[in-house]
């Protein structure tokens, strides 16, 4: 029911209500209306309910929740309207057990032991079968509950009911974690640092150099709950790759000839590069943090110019194209991202043209590399630096000398809100919807603020290797407040959100794509909840950005509490997913630059976290024509994916796409979907995941299984078309700028 000017509700939206927990909210009549619409009621009953709570509460100063529901079954009996008061009731009960449950310990445990899908398949990184998985995912059930009791009574509701999540509930708040980070690599490699009981000094080659990586990067894995991020690895290692250079050359000066001295020198240095990096693959591949999983780990390149930075380029990529293993695997870590650079490696005539060539083969072949844009990065966040794990961006910060700072910043966590269930309660009113959509944003930003003052409550010996020893940039006492890392807005708070497609389509209806209102309606969502995280700034002092969230099983979650709640919609909650952040239907295959067309309006409001990606068929034969979509986006894109096809089956040696079926992915030729002996790679959202391995929660199979593509075979076949795309959008641009 719709909620409207001539509502008799609307004389108590002066009245403000007093939550459960003792939080002061407005008062919201679509709240009533909809529990309304539920009960066994005509128009005239409801009317009649409605008078009696108005003339109730007329002289009053304000509603108290409790109160509320006591009065409410009062005028149920009063009206003789005992069957509606039951199931006014009954659903008050069910809340109760609900809430109920969900803190209780035994109860989350046991929805473990009995492996609810929900819960053992929630992380695509975490194999819920070995024991380190299991012991964390026991005590994450355990804390779960614990954290519900601990959260603001408005937030932990809002959690529950799936009008908004709170992201990694099994670490914090329990433990005042921080999310995800930029290592401080550069600082900890010059001035030394302390792991455990060993004191560790500055690297003096490449192998040892990575060697330290490897071990930081598990450390702080098991110190935080998201992902963490090497930034220029190139130029990161180069000095100490440097290193070896010269010692194979004071050993060349004894044994070599002089004509071929450096000569030798580089060749030996490239070897150490290539074994140093394949190393540090492997390792990555094959460490499992306290959490249970394999380290979130993003490694970022391609700015580095020397011969030695070219090396390491050049290394990363034919590791990774090589693949792991005596199969010849697809390595899932380290997310790989390569920087293009106008007048550095984008086009034929550039001097890293070439690295840029590898990085498209590795492409094809394994996905990875992402790609950033240095231009648009910078236009973007403010400054060039890679995303915190798969997607999280910080803003251009500078220090109190005037320094940029990156590394060394952290994330303090998310809030995601159902968008979505907000166009769906506001039944087709868009006033009801800014109505609703207000009060959402109140409490994200209540959840925000808890997770602030949650997070300042750790002490630097909590987690060493991050306050006192570098990872975090500075290097605190013990003693001393973190909030000297996190305020003056150096570190991240995010708010996410999830389902602008669905928003627009209850809106405007499903192909809403090409329709100016509808798509300045999706932006104008993003827009305002931007505005939202400035005002809350600016008003704390701390970062509050702006966040697309991944939503790897929140795809699920979200949903299928629509389904409960609003039942099955076409095209929204019918699905069984809602569809990642600002990202284009999945079911439609509109081109590479038609998806990304409409996308890249969003990035500029939502440049906390962001990724577009596009959907393509086997690319191996026809490289060019990813390029072209490549060189297209530099100045329309910040951040770019490719999915492309690239499972293998060593039983029968078929390589493409398996087939989506309702017990996984099997081959298309022998049928074959034992994970032993296949590798199915998909991206489970802004990282690639194993499916097969590692399964993943029933809503995000669908949506990969619903994916169309946005360039087809036949286009594939015609790669000139879109280098010809390409070069005109070019003219263009520079049309302008003569203008």
């Amino acid at each position: 029911m719709q909620t409207t000017s001539t509502d008799v509700l609307d004389q108590l939206r002066a009245l403000p209500v007093i939550k459960r927990g003792g939080t002061q909210t407005k008062f919201h009549p679509y709240k009533l209306n909809f529990i309304f619409s539920k009960l066994d009621l005509d128009a005239d009953q409801r009317q009649s309910v409605k008078q009696a709570l108005v003339d109730h509460y007329q002289t009053a100063a304000s509603i108290d929740a409790r109160d509320l529901r006591a009065t409410l079954m009062l005028i149920f009996e009063q009206l003789g309207l005992a069957p509606a008061a039951k199931q006014y009731q009954d659903v008050f009960t069910t809340q109760q057990r609900r809430f109920a449950e969900a803190t209780n310990v035994q109860a989350r445990i046991e929805k473990l032991f009995n492996r609810d899908d929900s819960v053992v398949h929630e992380n695509a990184n975490k194999d819920s079968n070995v024991f380190n998985t299991q012991r964390d995912l026991e005590a994450g059930a355990a804390n779960r509950a614990l954290g519900l009791q601990m959260l603001p009574d408005v937030v932990a509701k809002a959690h529950l009911r799936g009008d908004i999540h709170w992201h990694d509930l099994d670490y914090s708040p329990v433990t005042p974690e921080t999310n995800c980070c930029l290592i401080d690599f550069d600082g900890m490699f010059a001035n030394g640092y302390k792991i455990g009981n060993a004191e560790v000094e500055t690297p003096n080659s490449i192998q040892t150099a990575t060697a330290q990586m490897s071990q930081i990067i598990a450390n702080v894995a098991s110190l935080q709950y998201g992902g963490c991020s090497a930034n220029r690895v190139d130029q990161l290692l180069a000095p100490y790759a440097e290193k070896n250079y010269h010692k194979h050359l004071a050993d060349a000066e004894k044994w070599v000839a002089a004509d071929k001295r450096d000569d030798y020198a580089r060749s030996k240095t490239k070897k150490d590069i290539y074994d140093a990096m394949q190393a540090l693959e492997y390792e990555i591949n094959t460490l499992y943090s306290s959490q249970g999983q394999t380290p979130f780990t993003t490694v970022n390149f391609g700015l580095g110019t020397s011969w030695i930075e070219r090396a390491i380029q050049r290394s990363i990529l034919e590791i990774r194209i090589k693949g792991l293993g005596r199969e010849h695997r697809t390595a899932i870590f380290p997310k790989l991202i390569f920087t293009l650079k106008r007048g550095l490696n984008l086009a034929p005539d550039d001097p890293n043209y070439d690295i840029k060539e590898l990085a498209i083969e590795c492409s094809t072949k394994r996905m990875y590399p992402d790609l950033l844009m240095y231009d648009k990065i910078k236009e973007l966040t403010g400054s060039f630096k890679t995303p915190m794990g798969c997607r999280s961006f910080l803003q251009g910060w500078r220090d109190e000398n005037g320094q940029e700072v990156n590394s060394g910043r952290m994330n303090l966590g998310v809030v995601t809100v159902n968008l979505p269930r907000i166009a769906l309660a506001a039944h087709g009113d868009q006033r009801l919807f800014w109505e609703i959509f207000d009060e959402r944003m109140a409490t994200c930003h209540q959840a925000l603020a808890y997770r602030i003052e949650r997070t300042k409550q750790a002490r630097p010996e909590n987690a060493p290797l991050l306050y006192m020893y570098g990872a975090f940039g500075k290097r605190l006492q013990a003693g001393d407040s973190v909030d000297e890392l996190f305020k003056n807005q150096r570190a991240t708070v995010s708010l996410g959100y999830i389902g602008i497609y669905e928003v627009c389509t209850t809106f405007f209806g499903p192909n809403w794509e090409t329709n100016p209102d509808a798509r300045a309606f999706g932006e104008k969502v993003v827009k305002v909840m931007r505005e939202k995280c400035n005002a809350w700034a600016q008003a704390s002092g701390y970062h509050y950005s702006l966040y697309s969230t991944p939503a790897e099983s929140l795809t699920d979650t979200f949903c299928r509490d629509d389904i409960a709640k609003f039942g099955r919609i076409a095209d929204i909650t019918d699905k069984e997913y809602y569809t990642n952040s600002f990202h284009y239907d999945v079911r439609k295959h509109p081109t590479p630059f038609d998806k990304l067309g409409l996308e890249e309006v969003y990035p500029q409001y939502a440049s906390g976290g962001f990724i577009h990606y596009c959907e393509y068929p086997n690319l191996r034969q026809n490289p060019k024509a990813l390029e072209a979509v490549w060189d297209w986006a530099y100045d329309h894109v910040g951040y770019l994916g490719t999915n492309t096809a690239i499972d293998q089956c060593f039983k029968c040696g078929f390589k493409g796409e398996f087939t989506a079926t309702a017990r996984g992915f099997v081959c298309p030729q022998c049928g074959n979907h034992d994970p032993k002996f296949c590798d199915v790679v998909k991206r489970t959202c802004g990282y690639l995941g194993n499916p097969q391995q590692r399964p993943m929660v029933h809503g995000r199979h669908v949506e990969i299984a619903s994916r169309r593509k946005n360039m087809s075979p036949e286009m594939i076949k015609h790669a000139a078309t879109y280098e010809k795309a390409k070069q005109s959008d070019a003219q263009r641009m520079a049309s302008r700028e003569l203008k």
